[in-house]
Formats: C-alpha cells, structure tokens, sequence
C-alpha cells in the first residue's frame, strides 16, 4: 500500500472559507411538516445558468437544462422562431456563443454528452475495486443521520445531544460494516480524528493532497454527494442565522465525508494513484461553461422568450368591459397561480363580484401556536422573522383544549404501545381484524370530512391599538385597498386536502412555511372588523363604509371548495349576502374543477375531484403550482378576463398610490413576495430538469424518515424536491421549465432603484434567474431589463398584437 500524501500546507482560514464557500452553495431543506419550496440553485445566484451549468456538471454531474433533443425538436416544429434564438443569443454574456443563429441551429441539431462529475476517492475506489463504496456510504451515513436528526418518528432516538461530528465518531467506531466490505481500520481510523470538525477537516485535507484552489468544488462535490442530509443541515443554518446565530452541522457533515474518503485513499491509494492526482488538478481549474453548456442555455432561454411574447400577447387583448358601482363583493386570494383559474371562474358567475391577489400570509408575520398544541409555527416567509405571535382559543376555549391534550397523549400512547417490540407483533395478531372497517374505509375513500374548524385565532400578546392600525394600514396600502370597499370582503387563503401523503404539506402555501393560509387571513380579518382600527384608518384616509364586513375564508385546491368563517365577524346584518355569495362560490369551484380536470390524468369530469382528494391511492390529486411561469404585480384591470391558464401569480399593485412615500410597497413586493415565487418556479424548474438530483423520486417508493423527508426505498440519502408524480403524469412532463417572468406596472427608474438597494435580488435579475419586465399604462410589456441596471425596449409594445391564447 502506498502511504498517504505528506499534508499540504493549508492555513485554516483557508479550510474555514472554502467551507463556508461550499455549505452557501447548497440549498436548504424545510421538514416535511412545514415544507417551503426552495430554488435548488440558490447557491449559483451569482452566476448565470451555463456558469452553474459547469459548476454543477463538475461537482455532480447535474443538468440544468433539459435535453438537447428537447430544443431541437421544438425549434423543428417552429415553436422556436428564429426572432426568439437571435435575442437569447444576442443576450448571452459569454464570448464563446455561437457567431450567428443559422450556427446556433447547427449547435442546436449536434446531440450534447450527459454532464459528468469529476470521480471522488470513493468513486474511484469503485472503479478500481468493482465494488460500490458510494452506495455502502451513502447507506451507512443514512442509518446514523437518520436516527441523529429524528424528529420524534423513531421510538428510540439518536445521540442528540451531541454535535453532529461526535454523534457520527461514536456511531462509526461501533460500526463494522466498512471494515467487513474491506475498509480495514476504519473504526480506529474515525477513534483517532481530532475531537474538533475544523481539525479533521485540516487532516484529511492534507493527506489527500488538496490544492487550495481545489478547496471549493471539491468542498461542494462531497456536500452534495450527500443528498438530502446536507440540506437539512443546510436549513438549520438557515434558521440558526435568521435568529442570528449559526450552526456548525454542515461543517461537521463535511468532516464525516472527508474523512471517509481519507480513509478510502489510505486503503486504496496505490489503485487510484494516477487518476486521483488528475481529479484533484481539474477540481483546480476555474469554473468556466464550455460551448455545448454555453449553447443549452441560450436555447433555455429562447424558449423562455417564445413564452413571454405568447404572455405578452394574451395581457396585450381587449380588457372586458367593466361593470361600474360598489361591488358587493370583493375577494382578496393568495397569489398562488392556483388561485388565477378560481378568481377567473369567480368573476365571470357575477359582474358584482371583484378579486384581487396579495401575498398568502396577508401581512400578518405570525409564529402560532395552534389549539391544543406547544409547536410555534411560523406562518410567514421564511426569508423574514415573524412579528407577532398568536395562538389558536382563548379563557372560553380552556377546558377544549385541555381534553384535546389528553387525548392526543393517548392517541400518541397508544401509537408507540402498537410499535414497541415487544408488542408490535402480538398486537397485529390479536387487533387486526379490528381494522379491516377501517382499511376498507380509508381504501374507499370514505373516511369523514373534518369537522368543525378550530376556535379562532388571537394575537398574543395582543397588539396595542396603536401597533393594530399601523398594521391595518401597511397591509390595506400594500393590498391597493385604500378605497372602493365592496360590501362583503373576503380574504382567502389557501391549502390543501390530501390522505396518504408525505408531502401533504407542499400542497399548502409555499410562502406560508407550508402551512394553510387560514390563520393569516382570520387574524387580518379581525384586525380589520374592529371599531377602533377603523377610526383609526379614518384619519389617516382610509375610509371604510360602515356596512363593509371582512371576513376570512380558506381556499382547498383540491376540491376548489371555499370555506367562510363568518362566525367570527359582525355579520348578522349580511346574511343573506352571504347566502348568495355561498352560491356563487359552489359555482365558481364548479368551473374551476372543470378546468382543472382536463390536466389531471384519471379525471373524467370536475365531480371526479373532490373523492381524489380522500383517495389514498391517488397519486396526483392535485398539480400544485405545476406550469407557473409569470409574476405580475398590477391592477387586476390589466389581467382580468385572460386566459393565464393557472400559470401566472397575481398581485394587485397600483404605483400612483404608493410613489408618493417612495415605493415602499414596490420595494416589499421585489424582495419578499417575488423571492418567494421565484423559489417556487426554480424548485418545480431543478425537479423537472434535474429530478434525480433535486427531485424526490417516485412516490410509490417513498418511505418517511425522521418526519423530515424520504428515502426512495428502505436506505441511502434523504431525497429532496418534488416527487415525480408532482412533476409528470405518467407519460411526459406536465411542468414546462421556465425561469419566472417577473411582469410589473411601475416606473422602470423605481424598480431600478430598488434593485440598486438589493444586491441579492439584484443578481436573479442580472444573471437572468428571474426575467423582469415593466409594463406600460395600458399594461402591455414594455421594457426588458437586461442586466446592470439597464433596460431595452420591448420592438412592437406600442401596438396591441393579435389575440392568443397564453401556453
């Protein structure tokens, strides 16, 4: 065996950066219980998408865009026009483009190899041994982060009150599983590393002979190598810096994958000798797309361009005509694309009927606590921290909640009793006959409805009256709602209903922590129902008419059924208002449900739907945010009535009411709630381009662990992202990956402004992981943004095209 290398000389901040480097490069991973979706290149903001195409070619042999067939055929059949190739070519910052589009085509008609990854010591090690050590460590790393991470599944935790590393170190030293497949030594090996992860890092960096310059891709590799687990690792940093502090798990994840490749190398590094010094020289060359990755994202993004003229040929159609007078109702939706075919579906059953889109967590910044829980869930955008705090039942609600705690602690005894070893077995034998109504129960499809919703929440500690106006006003103004009150104003928030599924959760409001958007809206719509807030929007300008009710509602977008929860508010005097709007709503979801069950495969008409969602076999009850492709920040006059087709969110914005103090509402919809959509669209784009890398594989094989993600069958690496079935139906892919267009009625010199402020999102724009466009009094799309805070013309803006359907 030939012995290590001697270690290089690498100073420690050295290691400690080129760490940090590579822990940003990796996105962060929310539990099942609360999912948020995440943009899977979160870490490559900062550069463009054929530069994280060779950064992520290297370090795993990841695509980030669809096959080169895919372009071809679609620029074949002329899908593609050569107005779309010229301008994504014209666009491309990279000096090795193609000279022209007839060589562009060419490029184009040229089949592209499949990214590979650079081969890490284990990978070499299987090469040269035929024996598969990334599976076996993949398979044994899984076994201890699946216990250490556990969030309550498992009845007998893990070493949690430990660091990750010495978690790990205690776990590998008992573990004989390497050293029987060959690995000799590998107990005393991991016995012998430093206590601290910083030290062990040092160590194994030196012996295996790491250039500085290799330190970052390298570093990236391994932590990706890891799947799922880094992530998760990658979100308790998250968290740790929202509080303002920070979490070394990703560090010491890295160490227990370095150290098992410096153990590999000590073992093997006579077999590997040549290829691993050539490895380690490519990991030390810059990052730098070649000319097929240069060529795929040119071809990205002329399909992205055809999808934006089609876009701007259906906002560019003959508004309806309007009906004028005081509506009697008007409907405040989440943004969510889901609610685009609803709110249209709503407005076309009445001409007194308005809707309008805000932000699914309406303002309201919450951690909750629900009824009979002690869990805080943070009901509010996870790039902020929340500002109030609520809780579900109050004095009244005391004894309730106190029955509900007994008996959940009995439903959860009762569980283990069912689990434990020495009575699993045992008690399948004595009961299971007991749940054979049950099985065929849930199997049917005939498990009750949920009952009644729970109390209402409350601010607590509740807000001073001065704090509940200012609140009641920053969100009217960020709403466009400062006049014009309908008679009857709901605020409608959303989720989902679904049995059997793991990733319930990411059906919810992706903005709202994956959680239901209903405690949100009835906070708002309690705010809003007082006396004194409304005296107070008064001096303040914000007349609202004496007969204006608000009233919270929860939007299931599975069945499209709508529930009130006008218990809560003062409507005595609107009930026959609300009978009617009732009706109206029943045949909204009638028509949404429709629409909706032509794209869902099984689905013969829209009374198929509701049973889907209480079918636990039903793979796909719903599509989720399945084909978004646009975020449009204007009047509603300017989309109502087309055909977005459930693929574009929606947020009411008018700039002339908020120029006056600067465009602080712009400047809240740029930074928050466009951040949140952009991730939504980058995480359905990396699970249809990438699914083996940033998708969660495929249901049917899914098995739960630790109540955070997945396993694709019994082992190996936590799966993130979303499953197949979320993505594709069977036959194709349902989801058309497109970078957001990010379409906005304001000022260009205000949007310019702000994005001079924020240098992160200045970067999705620049590098062109969001597109963003200003749109014109007439809300036609008018000028592109190209990057360094300048603009361009959109050629033809001024005269209205000819009417099309939006793909």
């Amino acid at each position: 065996m030939v012995p290590s290398l001697a270690p290089a000389a690498l100073e420690p901040a050295v290691l400690n950066d080129a760490a940090a480097r590579a822990a940003r490069h990796i996105p962060p991973l929310w539990p099942l219980a609360a999912t948020v979706a995440v943009n899977p290149f979160l870490g490559q903001s900062t550069e463009t998408l054929a530069t994280a195409g060779a950064r992520l070619a290297r370090v795993g042999g990841v695509p980030v865009t669809q096959p080169r067939a895919w372009y071809r055929d679609r620029i074949a059949s002329g899908a593609i026009g050569d107005r779309d190739l010229a301008g994504a070519l014209a666009a491309s910052p990279h000096g090795r483009k193609p000279a022209d589009v007839a060589a562009l085509k060419a490029a184009a008609a040229r089949p592209a190899a499949a990214p590979q990854a650079l081969p890490t010591v284990a990978d070499l090690a299987g090469q040269a041994t035929g024996f598969d050590w990334p599976g076996l460590l993949a398979d044994r790393l899984g076994v201890w982060a699946g216990s250490y991470f556990d969030q309550g599944q498992a009845l007998w935790g893990g070493r949690r009150n430990e660091t990750a590393w010495s978690s790990w170190r205690a776990f590998a030293t008992h573990d004989l599983t390497p050293e029987i497949h060959g690995l000799t030594g590998f107990a005393t090996r991991v016995a012998s590393a430093p206590d601290d992860a910083g030290a062990a890092i040092a160590r194994a960096a030196g012996r295996l002979g790491l250039p500085a310059a290799a330190l970052d891709t390298y570093f990236h590799q391994l932590l990706l190598s890891l799947g799922g687990w880094s992530q998760y690792a990658r979100y308790r940093l998250w968290q740790a810096e929202l509080e303002g502090g920070s979490d070394a798990t990703l560090t010491d994840l890295l160490a227990i994958r370095l150290s098992w490749e410096e153990a590999l190398h000590h073992r093997f590094a006579a077999e590997i000798a040549a290829a691993w010094p050539q490895a380690r020289a490519a990991h030390a060359a810059p990052v730098e797309p070649d000319e097929a990755q240069i060529v795929d994202a040119i071809l990205q993004e002329a399909v992205e361009r055809t999808a934006q003229r089609r876009l701007a040929d259906t906002l560019a159609e003959p508004a309806p005509p309007g009906s004028g007078g005081r509506p009697l109702l008007q409907a405040a939706f989440c943004i969510d694309v889901r609610s685009e075919v609803f709110r249209r579906a709503l407005e076309q059953v009445d001409p007194s009927i308005r809707t309008l889109g805000f932000a699914g967590f309406f303002g309201v910044f919450a951690k909750h606590r629900r009824f009979a829980s002690d869990v805080d869930e943070l009901r509010l955008p996870v790039l902020l921290n929340p500002t109030v705090e609520s809780r579900t039942g109050d004095d009244t609600t005391a004894e309730a909640d106190r029955a509900a705690r007994y008996k959940a602690r009995a439903t959860r005894a009762f569980g283990r009793f069912k689990l434990a070893a020495v009575s699993s077995f045992a008690f399948v034998e004595a009961m299971g006959p007991v749940y054979v109504w049950k099985n065929w129960r849930d199997a049917l499809g005939l498990a009750a409805a949920p009952g009644d919703p729970e109390p209402a929440p409350r601010f607590a500690p509740d807000l001073d009256q001065q704090a509940r106006i200012d609140a009641a006003e920053t969100v009217l103004r960020a709403m466009s709602l400062t006049s014009g009150f309908g008679r009857v104003v709901l605020l409608v928030g959303h989720g989902a209903t679904v049995v059997n599924n793991p990733h319930a959760s990411a059906l919810h409001c992706g903005a709202c922590g994956g959680y239901t958007g209903d405690v949100n809206a009835r906070l708002l719509a309690g705010l809003l129902g007082s006396p004194g807030v409304r005296e107070g929007l008064a001096t303040r300008g914000i007349v609202i008419p004496p007969d204006t009710v608000f009233i919270a509602a929860l939007h299931d977008t599975t069945t499209d059924a709508v529930t009130l929860y006008d218990a809560e508010a003062a409507a005595a005097t609107h009930a026959a208002d609300l009978d009617r709007i009732r009706g109206w709503l029943a045949t909204a979801g009638r028509a949404a449900r429709a629409e909706r069950a032509l794209k869902l495969p099984g689905a013969a008409s829209e009374s198929d739907l509701p049973g889907r969602a209480r079918d636990w076999a039903e793979q796909r009850a719903e599509w989720g945010l399945a084909g978004c492709a646009a975020f449009i920040a204007a009047p509603r006059s300017r989309t109502v009535g087309r055909g977005l087709a459930g693929r574009a969110f929606l947020h009411d914005y008018e700039w002339r009411q908020d120029s006056a103090k600067g465009f602080p509402v712009l400047e809240l919809i740029m930074t928050a709630p466009v951040v949140v959509a952009s991730w939504i669209a980058l995480q359905y784009y990396g699970s249809t381009v990438a699914p083996a890398t940033f998708g969660a594989g495929d249901k049917l094989l899914h098995n739960v662990v630790g109540g955070i993600g997945v396993f694709e069958g019994n082992g190996g690496l936590l799966r993130a992202g979303l499953p197949m079935q979320s993505v594709h139906d069977g036959e194709g892919f349902v989801h058309e990956p497109l970078r957001l267009a990010v379409c906005i009625e304001a000022p260009a010199e205000a949007m310019t402004a702000i994005l001079g402020r924020h240098d992160g999102v200045r970067a999705l724009f620049d590098n062109r992981w969001l597109h963003l466009f200003a749109m014109d009094a007439e809300g036609r799309l008018a000028r592109r943004y190209i990057g360094d805070l300048q603009w361009e013309p959109i050629a033809g803006a001024a005269a209205p095209p000819s009417r099309k359907a939006v793909a």
